[in-house]
């Protein structure tokens, strides 16, 4: 075989939530994948057979290595590649702004080994201009040009950990080519396993829509979340509101108010596109004042579990407080900026003695302190003098909870519910009515 032609259909750079699902829809397609990581650990963990993502089980990772996938830290693989996809965290930096550093490193990286007609894809989240501004010229590096002798696009994931209804092969894929050629051949690539490719103008455009969808959500939370407070001091049920106003079939879409915002998407990625428009020179108000709002929700937590332990004549220093779920949504061990964890600061700097729950998170610190572990849920439940739901995992059972907590400040929505079994977006009961439950 001549050492110009490539050996592999597909590398994907960053084994993570994101790369790993994508990797197994492309075997599942007959592509020949290789998976490149710069954490060894990973790297062993899929040889042999093991899975560090919610979504993937072992017997996943078995099936992808059977259909030839293989995972490796060596980065030469990428010489040998016909299609590339960088799918590497973009974390915030200390300053508050985006952190490109790894979307720099697998630049680089990819750049030394580049042959001509390769397509490289970043999937990466970033602000409008990263994939042409900052990604193009570290691959020119190599002497090759962008549009004329390789590809280059942006498709932004859309992953959801968790969802069982949707995943990689099933929800439209968003694709921008730098040029015409590299959108088409982008789309093309997509297409041999995603069932709907969507279009964008370009680059920028791709780039914007992944920041769209998480500020839209991102501010509308915000809004309930704000409205969670004052309906509490106005004595509205909020709750019954937006289960009212969520039978328009029209024009309405339910938000529904929590401890706060966690995972990648909702609390940072809106900031990457904050960060755009402060170069421009001026403020993204609908953004800052969300991540106002939504940041403060750990401290309104905070008091309404003092204000639940005063009704009962006790003190928060000196109260046992069970925390349930900790990570950032309900059914997966993903513990990414999840609200528990500022709710549970501010709690432990009032002198609560913490305790947590939650199945799928076998040991927990918060503040460098291990916060014990609960093992038995009812007993748990029966010692603490409060309760505070934070992450509705399907454990946490209506019956369950108000049978065995003394008392119970529920911050998820769960005593609302028709059925256990209904996500947050279903219809609401009538309220709980039982001393010491509350519903945030």
């Amino acid at each position: 075989m001549d050492a110009a032609t490539p050996t592999t259909d597909l590398v994907v750079i960053g084994l993570g939530y994101v790369g790993l699902p994508l990797a197994q829809e492309a075997v599942r397609a007959g592509i020949t994948v290789t998976g490149l990581d710069v954490s060894p650990a990973v790297v062993d963990g899929l040889n042999s057979g093991a899975s560090h993502v919610d979504d993937l089980s072992a017997d996943d990772v078995a099936e992808m290595l059977a259909g030839g996938f293989t995972a490796t830290a060596d980065p030469e693989v990428l010489g040998r590649a016909s299609t590339i996809v960088v799918c590497v965290p973009t974390p915030l930096s200390d300053e508050g702004g985006p952190d490109l550093g790894a979307v720099s490193a697998a630049g680089r990286m990819i750049a030394e080994r580049l042959r001509p007609g390769t397509l490289v894809v970043l999937e990466s989240t970033t602000y409008p201009g990263t994939t042409e501004e900052v990604l193009r010229p570290l691959l020119e590096e190599s002497g090759l040009v962008a549009g004329a002798d390789f590809h280059l696009a942006f498709s932004p994931e859309r992953i959801d950990p968790g969802n069982a209804a949707f995943g990689v092969a099933n929800t439209p894929k968003v694709v921008g080519g730098m040029t015409e050629r590299c959108g088409e051949l982008a789309a093309r690539f997509y297409g041999r396993f995603v069932a709907e490719v969507v279009r964008a103008r370009g680059t920028r455009e791709a780039e914007m829509a992944k920041l769209l969808e998480n500020t839209y959500r991102h501010v509308n939370i915000a809004l309930v979340n704000e409205m969670a407070v004052f309906c509490q001091e106005l004595g509205v049920d909020l709750w019954d509101s937006i289960a009212c106003a969520a039978t328009k079939p029209f024009g309405f879409q339910a938000f529904y108010p929590g401890p706060g915002v966690g995972g990648h998407c909702i609390p940072i990625d809106p900031n990457y596109l904050s960060y755009k428009v402060k170069t421009l020179g001026y403020p993204f108000r609908f953004v800052e004042l969300a991540q106002e709002i939504n940041a403060r929700m750990p401290g309104y937590v905070l008091q309404r579990a003092q204000e639940l332990l005063n009704d009962a004549g006790l003190a928060l220093s000196r109260s046992r407080v069970l925390l349930l779920g900790v990570t950032y949504k309900a059914g997966i061990a993903d513990q990414r900026e999840s609200p528990a964890r500022p709710v549970a600061r501010k709690l432990a700097e009032k002198g609560a003695a913490l305790t947590y729950h939650d199945p799928h998170v076998e040991e927990w610190s918060v503040g460098g302190q291990d916060v014990p572990r609960a093992l038995d849920l009812e007993e748990a439940l029966r010692e603490a003098d409060l309760t505070v739901l934070l992450t509705d995992h399907p454990d946490y059972r209506p019956k369950l909870l108000t049978e065995h907590a003394r008392l119970l400040l529920d911050t998820r929505g769960v005593l609302r519910r028709l059925d256990p079994e209904v996500p947050p977006q279903g219809r609401t009961t009538a309220p709980i009515e039982r001393e010491g439950v509350q519903v945030l």
